[in-house]
Order: structure tokens, then sequence, then C-alpha cells
């Protein structure tokens, strides 16, 4: 139980996305689930849509690259820090360049860099990007304490091509090997592991640069695709992070509370275009964390 009388330093997060009107994903996933781990979450909106693009049609987006550096030099004047910095889908590469150079501008000597790569999925890049994005989003990761591709951004960073899994421990961990020689820096969260030996769970595959020790983070597959749902995990890892959990704790923390929304969201037959019941978690989420 928290002694109210005891003083608390809050944590600051920035959470670098776009956001959707309509459409459980980036930024009004990251808000709440940051918010959650009792710790702040500054935002900084990288475009607004009606909804995101996964199953709608007719959306609105507006682009708002040219408010990112007039924010960021604010902050500066304020002489902002953030505890954790990160960025979620970026739609361009002037927005990656920003990126970059925000990343050393707004971070103390311990603050954490997750960077999240988007750039497709299912062996594709998404529409918006072509083959010469991949090279520009790798030089982000280089900044980055923790990237989290799935298998098939991982790849693209990598230039090699796309193997549909399910996957051999020792394909994985290879991939992840040459991943985090070609980084140099972060340690690395691999989601989509789906393994051979053990084809009903689904889950992560991490290296902890530090230890460079590598481990697996599992939870029951549950059939079916749902949007948001990297979003979810992403948004439950950094929250994990911030409050002195190990790479794999912070995982392991992280996979359960996406599970369970998609559990949830499965046993209610919700239209999966709105994205999962994350809401209805994050009780959960905060005793997994130990703040209650």
């Amino acid at each position: 139980m928290l002694d109210y009388d005891k003083p608390i330093v809050q944590k600051r997060a920035l959470a670098v996305h776009d956001i959707s009107g309509v459409g459980k994903c980036s930024l009004t996933v990251a808000l709440p689930i940051i918010s959650a781990a009792s710790v702040e979450c500054s935002v900084l909106p990288t475009a607004v849509l009606s909804t995101h693009t996964g199953g709608f049609t007719g959306y609105t987006v507006r682009d708002l690259t040219e408010d990112i550096i007039p924010m960021v030099r604010h902050w500066q004047s304020l002489k902002v820090r953030f505890d954790a910095i990160y960025t979620g889908y970026l739609g361009s590469f002037s927005q990656v360049q920003l990126m970059k150079k925000m990343a050393a501008d707004l971070s103390n000597e311990n603050t954490i860099v997750l960077v999240d790569p988007v750039m497709g999925d299912n062996g594709r890049l998404y529409a918006a990007f072509n083959e010469a994005f991949p090279p520009e989003m790798l030089e982000l990761c280089r900044v980055a304490n923790i990237i989290k591709p799935n298998i098939t951004e991982a790849l693209f960073l990598l230039g090699e091509k796309y193997q549909e899994g399910p996957y051999s421990r020792e394909y994985l961990n290879e991939l992840l090997r040459r991943l985090a020689a070609l980084t140099e820096k972060p340690s690395i969260v691999l989601t989509g592991a789906w393994l051979k030996d053990d084809p009903s769970r689904l889950g992560a595959a991490t290296y902890d640069r530090s230890t460079e020790k590598i481990d697996y983070v599992l939870g029951p597959a549950v059939e079916g695709s749902y949007h948001g749902t990297g979003d979810v995990f992403g948004s439950a890892l950094v929250g994990a992070s911030l409050t002195d959990h190990s790479l794999a704790e912070a995982v392991r923390i992280a996979v359960d509370f996406t599970v369970r929304a998609i559990r949830l969201t499965k046993a209610a037959s919700t239209d999966i275009r709105y994205g999962v019941n994350f809401e209805a978690c994050l009780g959960s989420y905060i005793r997994d964390l130990g703040l209650c």
C-alpha cells in the first residue's frame, strides 16, 4: 500500500506517436497505460487521424511534422528532460531524422530510449514506406536503449528475406545476435516469437545488452489479429521498465497484460477495428508492477 505521507519522485516519459480519434492505438493507448504505471506521460503527436488505418476507410489525416521542432524547442527552453522516450509509428524520413536529434536534446544520462521501428508485418513493408526506409530506421535504432521490432521489421533492418513461422530457437537466437551486432547499442525485444517446440504459445524473445542473455517470454496464443496490440505491449513495457524491473521481468508483465486484453476482447466478440479492452486489465497491470 502507498504511504501517502511519503514523498514520491514521479518519473516522466515522452510518447512520440500519432493519435487517432477512434480506434485504440498509438497515443490513446500509450497515455493511459504509462500513466497507470504511476509515470507522468507527456506526448508528442506526429499526426492526427480521424481513425487508425487498419480496417477503416475514408479516414482523415493531418501531418504534424512542422509542429515537432517548435514543441521541442519550447521544452528545451524549460529544461525539460525525460526518463523515457518512446517512439512509435513515424510516417516520413524527416520525422525519423527529427527523432534522432530529439532523443539527444531531451535526454539525461539515465534516459531509456525505446524505439518501436514500425515499418511492416507479415513479410511486407507498410504501403507508406519503400525499400529506402529500413536503413533510415536502423540509424534511429542505434540511438536507442531498447528496440521492439517484430520479425518482419527485424529482417528488414538486417536486409534479409522473410521466413514464415513457427521458428526454431536457434533461428531466433541467431536473429537476435545479428541484430544486436548491427544496432550496436540497444537491448532487443523481438515480438512475434512463435516456436516450433511450443506452437500453442506466442510472445517475445529478448536480448539483454548488459548480460548478453536471451530469454523467451511467452503466453497462450489467441486466434485472430487484433489492432493496436503492439502499442498496448510497448506502452506496458515502458511503464514496467520505469518501475525498476529487469528487461525480462518488464516483458513478462507486458506480455501478460496484452494477452489478458486480447482474451477479453475475443470473449466479447468486439469489432477488432476498435482495439482491445486493455482498460479492464489496468488493475492487474498495476498489481504486477507492485504498485498496490
